[in-house]
């Protein structure tokens, strides 16, 4: 008996310091290990603290004495993560091509006509000349586009022994109408039969009236004149005796 105590205590002398020796090599090999995980990790694989020599690179961790195991399969892949924080506004693009030149397009208005009109009176003009102007009236012509209404209006007479032809006509700015023909009214009076008293005197309220085209816009002078006819010899002519005379000017649209 006192021989199996004394192996068993000798067999405990021998083994307990190896144990403890055992264990704290491998506390050591722990701590390093964790310390070269925790310092070559990313960016730092490379450098030279990060580093094992063949002889540690090629030894497999040991943890209580026992080997490492192989690495277990990759995992499945996690959920997708949340959207991130909208960008920042991207820079202006640049100018296009320049486009081509449009056309301009005008729209016109016409205006609403207006009325415009003149009447120039006189009270008993009593002119008895045979040829010139009688009487005359300005007006303002709006539109080039538009026509002239003339109208005179007074007593005329015509007297003569013999055959005779009197002319009555209007002039604009000095000329007579062209567009289209002269405006005009005439008396001819006749010697008539051997019993017919040519030599009567009648004066009689008559009119000369008509349209001039093509007469610019602006100031226009528009006179009564008194001729004679082509061919036939002048007689006595009256002109406004004893009752008003009147030229009445309208401008209307074509």
């Amino acid at each position: 008996m006192a021989t199996v105590l004394a192996r068993l205590f000798l067999f405990t002398w021998l083994i307990l310091p190896f144990c403890g020796t055992e264990k704290v090599r491998q506390r050591a090999l722990r701590q390093r290990d964790a310390e070269y995980i925790e310092r070559c990790t990313g960016r730092d694989m490379g450098s030279q603290n990060c580093t094992r020599n063949r002889t540690e690179a090629s030894q497999p961790f040991h943890y209580n004495g026992c080997m490492q195991g192989p690495a277990g399969t990759p995992g499945r892949d996690g959920n997708p993560g949340a959207n991130g924080i909208p960008g920042t506004p991207g820079f202006p693009g640049r100018d296009g091509l320049k486009g081509e030149k449009g056309e301009c397009v005008r729209e016109s208005f016409e205006e609403p006509w207006k009325p415009n009109f003149k009447q120039c009176a006189w009270k008993s003009l009593n002119y008895g000349i045979d040829l010139g102007k009688i009487a005359e009236c300005t007006f303002t012509k709006m539109r080039t586009d538009s026509a002239l209404r003339v109208v005179f209006s007074g007593s005329l007479r015509l007297k003569c022994k013999n055959a005779c032809c009197q002319r009555w006509y209007f002039t604009f700015n000095g000329a007579e109408c062209t567009g289209p023909l002269p405006i005009e009214a005439i008396i001819y009076l006749d010697q008539g039969s051997p019993e017919f008293n040519s030599t009567i005197n009648i004066h009689r309220t008559s009119s000369v009236e008509g349209l001039c085209e093509g007469i610019h816009a602006g100031l226009v002078d528009v006179a009564v004149w008194v001729g004679i006819c082509s061919d036939y010899p002048r007689g006595d002519a009256s002109t406004g005796w004893n009752s008003v005379s009147r030229v009445i000017i309208e401008e209307l649209p074509k």
